[in-house]
């Protein structure tokens, strides 16, 4: 799918277990930055909502019946590199021979099982604050990346442990922390001036608290609407995005990089998200 956006490279910026209580607590970067372009707090997880599942649809445009992706699963096995599925990072790397792909995660499963093993991709799996300051790091010495993906693994833990949702403050301090670790990548991006041509994608996988308050996986509305939102090339202030999927993540992605999406995905395109152009 051609196209004249400007777009030189793709963040995949993501939280995990945050649903939409952003609208429930301190968020004053993400706030600030999503101004910029198109966001929602009515996006919806893939089901189950569950951690592989839903970064599995995320990064391969597929729902969870199409990549079998597993906690289990993703923590034991390589996903195949033969997949008729595959991931964004799998389609960037077919096009451009010599890209940079990184991809720095709190959750390790998705380094190991969710993102293809054979790719030539510089994966980075560590506790959130370490995470952040490596990935830092490596920007400074690639501002040249094509795609980068990153997950917290906050405030999924807090979650577990103290409880999801807007009455449960020591979550609600968990997503305003990260909120302030995507301040630190956002500021590093803008400070090697990548911001005017870089598509920067922010979301988080599921939300939690729906049939059980201390864990997430059902089709409940706290466990399954999440936020969306991207700033970048030929996206508007304040877009109107329509209802959309965190499965059509990849489909933004991979329109932006002026890549073909897979006719076999099921990520599509929101109508409404790029100017015409």
């Amino acid at each position: 799918m051609a196209h004249s956006i400007p777009v030189q490279r793709v963040f995949i910026l993501g939280m995990d277990g945050a649903g939409s209580f952003l609208e429930h607590t301190e968020t004053p970067v993400i706030d600030s930055f999503l101004q910029k372009g198109a966001v929602t707090y009515r996006a919806q997880a893939e089901s189950p909502t569950i951690s592989a599942q839903c970064w599995g649809s995320v990064l391969h445009g597929v729902r969870p019946e199409k990549h079998l992706l597993t906690n289990e699963l993703a923590a034991s096995e390589k996903f195949p590199v033969d997949s008729p599925y595959p991931s964004i990072f799998r389609l960037t790397r077919e096009a451009w021979a010599d890209a940079k792909l990184a991809s720095f995660v709190g959750w390790s499963p998705i380094n190991d099982g969710i993102i293809e093993d054979e790719q030539e991709i510089h994966k980075v799996s560590l506790p959130d604050d370490q995470l952040v300051a490596a990935l830092e790091n490596y920007l400074d010495n690639n501002p040249d990346v094509k795609l980068l993906f990153m997950q917290l693994d906050e405030p999924d833990g807090s979650g577990h442990k103290y409880g999801y949702g807007p009455n449960s403050p020591d979550y609600l301090k968990a997503i305003s922390r990260c909120d302030q670790l995507f301040g630190k990548v956002l500021d590093a991006i803008e400070r090697l001036q990548l911001l005017e041509d870089s598509l920067i994608i922010l979301l988080t996988d599921h939300g939690g608290g729906g049939a059980d308050a201390y864990n997430h996986g059902s089709d409940h509305p706290m466990d399954k609407q999440v936020f969306w939102g991207c700033v970048g090339p030929g996206i508007d202030a304040n877009t109107q995005l329509p209802p959309l999927s965190i499965v059509d993540t990849a489909a933004v992605a991979a329109y932006a990089l002026g890549l073909e999406i897979p006719a076999l995905w099921d990520a599509q395109l929101p109508g409404s998200l790029f100017r015409k152009v």
